[in-house]
């Protein structure tokens, strides 16, 4: 007489692979939704040539890329934790400028980039999505990671993130708008 399996064991068994493979799969997920997503800037790709931004930089660092519409050069501010900053074609002129914030704009500075608050303000969070065409399109790479904004009416201005933009944009040779 042939073996024959029971169906309740059985039936445990495959609930039992079921939940295990359910359960490494929202782990999964679970991992990738804690990265942030790289999104460039609007109008970072034309051409088809994709231009890849990172997500972060270090705790108490700062990157500020703007471009104007999606033709525009793209201008590149890096803020170091002292201060120190380095931005490559501000003027459109593919000149390098350097120099150093005051010590109460650093202060300020590293106060805003610890606040909390920032990273609910990111694109990940937010679900940013570029809405308008040949705006200012600013992004702001922090440790929390990109927090993108337009220059354009109607767009929800970030209360943290936008105070960051602003200091960087009066302190520096960046534009708060174009």
């Amino acid at each position: 007489m042939p073996y024959r399996a029971h169906p309740r064991p059985l039936a445990l068994l495959l609930a039992a692979v079921l939940t295990s493979t359910l359960t490494g799969c929202a782990l999964l997920d679970r991992d990738a939704a804690a990265e942030p997503a790289a999104q460039p800037p609007a109008g970072a790709a034309a051409g088809g040539s994709q231009l890849e931004i990172p997500t972060t930089v270090a705790v108490g660092q700062v990157s500020l890329l703007q471009r104007l519409g999606a033709d525009g050069p793209m201008r590149t501010l890096s803020v170091e934790r002292d201060g120190s900053w380095q931005c490559l074609d501000c003027a459109g002129d593919g000149v390098t400028s350097r120099g150093r914030l005051a010590p109460e704009l650093t202060e300020r500075l590293q106060v805003l980039l610890a606040d909390p608050a920032l990273a609910q303000e990111t694109d990940q969070v937010r679900r940013y999505r570029a809405t308008c065409i040949d705006a200012l399109t600013s992004s702001l790479l922090t440790s929390s990671g990109l927090i993108t904004s337009q220059d354009c009416p109607g767009e929800e201005r970030t209360t943290v993130a936008g105070e960051i933009l602003l200091l960087l944009t009066q302190a520096t040779p960046a534009e708060v708008e174009g």
